[in-house]
């Protein structure tokens, strides 16, 4: 009986194992260790830190599966002995094995090429006037309180700000295990109703907002561009109604001609800064669209259908008549749509990624 058990767990982590391609990273996780050891790793400071951080990134995901590994090994060679006195404690290992086992199973639900990257993330107000513009500050909120409540980074990217009040885009880079993994299925149009607090009548109000996920990509060999299909224009930074941020032209903005994806950083001093920044959300949303669009090439891609984002609409935020937060791809509800705004969104989280297996 108890070798039975261990047989169907060893076969069981054998096909995660597989889908998860273990050997492969374990191998790549060897090779960097070896890399690391040369006497001249640290003559390119840059190179061996990027280095360092793939080395502990890789421990840390393959940790937690060779500890099962492992355990099922020496736990096989206890059972071989026979031994009967054993055999009450041996049976407990092999369910508290199962359990991490069954824990480490939802991982292959963020086993997309880029899920374990950090995630740029992008809003932008659409139609409804100041009360959209509220309403991704609203979204903008929501997010930095779960990356909050959750341990992930937040930095600022660039904004701007609403006229009266709200923002009208914001992009953030936030920084923590398997962010984008997490976050990619926020991506797309999500749609509020409310009683508008800024009408006179106080009306309902219905009004959009796009949130654009990308994974981060930071090493320019994951996302290669030929410097041919860009162009790159600088220009003298701007500040909020209109005021000028600096006197020289540090704004950079960096266009990919084949599929005219347009990326504009003016938050940093400095033009160099500004311009390594466009470069990593150019990079980033090249890999999007290269997912989306099932390509193997940049070269195959299309540029993106803007209009027809918008009427991708994959929530919806109801304040009134009703209260209501409902997914309408996982059908997932809550009713308690202040919870949601104020960064309960792990639920909405999970029941994406559980959809998303399906569809695989």
């Amino acid at each position: 009986m108890m070798s039975k058990k261990l047989t169907e767990l060893e076969t069981e982590y054998s096909d995660l194992a597989e889908r998860l391609k273990l050997d492969h990273a374990e191998n790549e996780l060897n090779d960097l260790i070896e890399e690391s050891k040369a006497l001249e790793f640290w003559t390119d400071n840059l190179k061996a830190q990027k280095t360092m951080k793939q080395i502990a990134k890789l421990k840390n995901r393959l940790g937690p599966w060779f500890e099962v590994r492992d355990s099922l090994a020496e736990l096989k060679e206890l059972a071989d002995l026979e031994d009967k006195q054993m055999a009450s404690e041996i049976s407990e290992q092999v369910d508290l094995l199962s359990q991490k086992l069954a824990r480490l199973k939802d991982e292959l639900k963020l086993s997309g090429p880029y899920d374990d990257h950090d995630a740029i993330l992008s809003i932008y107000a659409g139609a409804g006037g100041t009360d959209a513009q509220d309403w991704a500050q609203m979204l903008y909120r929501m997010y930095n309180r779960w990356a909050e409540k959750n341990s992930y980074g937040v930095s600022l990217v660039d904004q701007a700000m609403g006229e009266e009040a709200g923002i009208k885009s914001v992009s953030v880079d936030i920084t923590g295990p398997f962010a984008y993994g997490k976050l990619k299925g926020e991506h797309g149009v999500h749609r509020l109703v409310r009683l508008s607090p800024f009408n006179a009548d106080n009306n309902r109000q219905t009004s959009f907002a796009k949130v654009e996920i990308y994974p981060k990509i930071e090493q320019p060999d994951e996302v290669q561009i030929n410097d041919k299909d860009l162009k790159i224009d600088v220009f003298r930074s701007g500040g909020h109604g209109g005021q000028s941020v600096n006197t020289t032209d540090s704004a950079v903005r960096i266009t990919h001609l084949p599929t005219n994806l347009s990326v504009t950083i003016q938050n940093e001093r400095s033009q160099l800064q500004n311009k390594e920044l466009a470069m990593t959300i150019l990079r980033s949303r090249l890999a999007s669209l290269q997912i989306d669009q099932h390509a193997e090439k940049l070269s195959e891609l299309k540029g993106p259908n803007v209009s027809a984002e918008w009427g991708n609409q994959i929530r919806s935020y109801v304040l009134h008549p009703y209260k209501q937060v409902k997914d309408l791809r996982t059908n997932y509800e809550s009713k308690e749509p202040d919870k949601v705004l104020d960064g309960d969104i792990t639920p909405l989280i999970d029941a994406y990624l559980s959809y998303s297996a399906t569809l695989n």
